[in-house]
């Protein structure tokens, strides 16, 4: 099973550089070539990624990644998904961090109650 967060990550990374390898690719996103060759193929199969084979001097064989019209489509659903996930963990951390600051000023003042006494 492949994570929403790795799927999104590897369609913009392949539609911002359609010629990067795999192996780039899995340095890039911090997993392991096995596991991007999977998630890779798991697209492809989804018809949101087309591979294109060209010979290249380095590699024998090299593969450019394409977007399918399918594929920018989930990518722009996964794209505000993800927008609306990290707005609400935003938001959750300007609550949290108003109610530490609210809890420091009254330990405060109860110290300087406690001071004063």
């Amino acid at each position: 099973m492949i994570s929403d967060e790795l799927r999104f990550t590897v369609l913009r990374l392949l539609e911002s550089n359609p010629d990067i390898s795999q192996r780039d690719l899995a340095r890039e996103v911090g997993v392991s070539l096995g596991k991007i060759n999977y998630c890779l193929h798991a697209l492809i199969e989804k018809g949101l990624v087309k591979a294109r084979n060209f010979k290249n001097s380095k590699n024998k064989i090299a593969y450019t990644y394409y977007l399918t019209p399918r594929g920018v489509a989930e990518k722009a659903r996964m794209t505000y998904h993800f927008l609306s996930l990290k707005l609400r963990e935003i938001e959750e951390l300007r609550r949290e961090i108003e109610r530490v600051r609210e809890e420091h000023s009254a330990i405060r003042a109860l110290a300087g109650r406690e001071s004063d006494a």
